[in-house]
């Protein structure tokens, strides 16, 4: 039975769809919710290849019904590729725009639809959306629903933000819009591991949605890890991360491992990667600079009273009374075999100062509780990770 709910209590979108198969939750939608009758999809490559979900969409909505189909799109959302979905979109007279894969399909078609509804063709015009010092005055919300399928938990499906990188500077732009209709629908795939825990400064509601979000996340995930045919541990994550999403759209600001992260993306980073890399650092420096100790040890406070996590612990030699949030969230990560530093995956020393660069015009860095207003701050985190 289908489970319809508001992803989150004060807000009546977006919406979020779970307990029956993908496709027939995507064609019911599209019928009774949206009453869409010219369908785009967004099909990750891999799904396409690897897969029948495709199929089994295609069928379940009717293929009378869909005006166009894009396969895979590369990490982190170039514009080029959205500037080409947006012309096809355009010119086939899309109403509502379907994704099926993960957070960079997502973010295009958050891209895209803003693009449509602020008569976006070319790059000169997608540059004046950003959320930048030079967007334009004036930004029209989009007018086409999007339903997003998401094989990660990159949460993304629930914000009005979206992330999309620029070809010619590899710099990846923060975008924002009033998204007015999502749904998220039952996932078809696996998900990838990000444990991306929010310890800037917000209120009490925001501090209890993500708490109980990292009370679901991160024994979901360690389920998830022991085994992968473990259905609860998944949907746990999946509720999870909707909590996690609630609270940062409640105002939470994001900080430097995001912002970071996000200019690690365009260097062949996953973003769940970054977080698993960055974050644990990111901890450790805030603390060597004297922010939100208090609130790192609150946080540190509740993952050591999940029996799973002081089990993680245990087995890795580590002692609970003199471990800091960073220690434990780097026992966690390596126990969920994500890597741990920039040579992990696959980025040099020779890019650190380019990486620096890039981050300090990252928006998410200068919210972080020790802003990062110095190439040399970024440099310091970059240096705990290099090896």
């Amino acid at each position: 039975m289908e489970t319809l709910r508001t992803a989150f209590a004060d807000r009546p979108r977006p919406l979020l769809s779970y307990g029956v198969p993908f496709e027939a939750a995507a064609a019911k939608h599209i019928n009774d919710l949206f009453h869409a009758s010219r369908v785009y999809i967004i099909c990750s490559g891999s799904l396409s290849r690897n897969t029948d979900v495709l199929d089994r969409l295609s069928t379940s909505i009717g293929k009378d019904k869909i005006v166009g189909i894009r396969i895979g799109m590369r990490s982190h959302t170039y514009w080029s590729e959205v500037l080409e979905i947006v012309d096809e979109a355009r010119n086939s007279g899309a109403d509502l725009i379907l994704t099926i894969g993960a957070g960079s399909l997502t973010d295009g078609a958050k891209v895209v639809t803003l693009a449509l509804s602020n008569d976006v063709h070319t790059a000169t015009d997608l540059s004046k959306l950003p959320v930048t010092p030079s967007q334009q005055a004036t930004i029209h919300a989009p007018h086409i629903p999007i339903i997003s399928i998401p094989t990660t938990l990159s949460a993304g499906e629930y914000s009005n933000f979206a992330g999309a990188t620029n070809d010619a500077t590899k710099r990846k732009h923060t975008f924002q819009s009033p998204i007015k209709s999502r749904t998220r629908d039952s996932r078809p795939g696996s998900h990838d591991h990000d444990p991306r825990f929010h310890l800037a400064q917000h209120g009490d509601q925001s501090d209890r949605l993500a708490l109980h979000a990292l009370g679901l996340l991160v024994p979901g995930l360690l389920g998830c890890r022991f085994d992968k045919g473990d259905v609860d541990a998944r949907l746990q994550c999946q509720l999870g991360s909707v909590d996690a999403m609630a609270a940062c759209t409640a105002g939470v600001q994001l900080g430097a491992s995001h912002g970071i992260g996000h200019q690690l993306g365009p260097l062949g980073v996953g973003h769940g990667e970054t977080s698993c890399v960055l974050l644990p650092a990111v901890c450790k420096f805030n603390a060597r600079h004297g922010a939100n100790g208090e609130r790192q040890e609150r946080v540190k406070g509740f993952l050591l009273g999940q029996g799973v996590v002081r089990e993680v612990l245990e087995r890795r030699g580590l002692d609970v009374t003199k471990v800091d949030l960073g220690d434990v969230l780097d026992a966690v990560i390596r126990e969920l075999g994500m890597p741990r530093s920039l040579k992990d995956v696959g980025v040099g020393r020779d890019q650190l100062d380019r990486l620096a660069e890039s981050s300090l015009q990252d928006r998410w860095c200068k919210t972080n509780p020790v802003p990062l207003t110095e190439k040399s701050q970024i440099l310091e985190i970059l240096e705990m990770v290099v090896e």
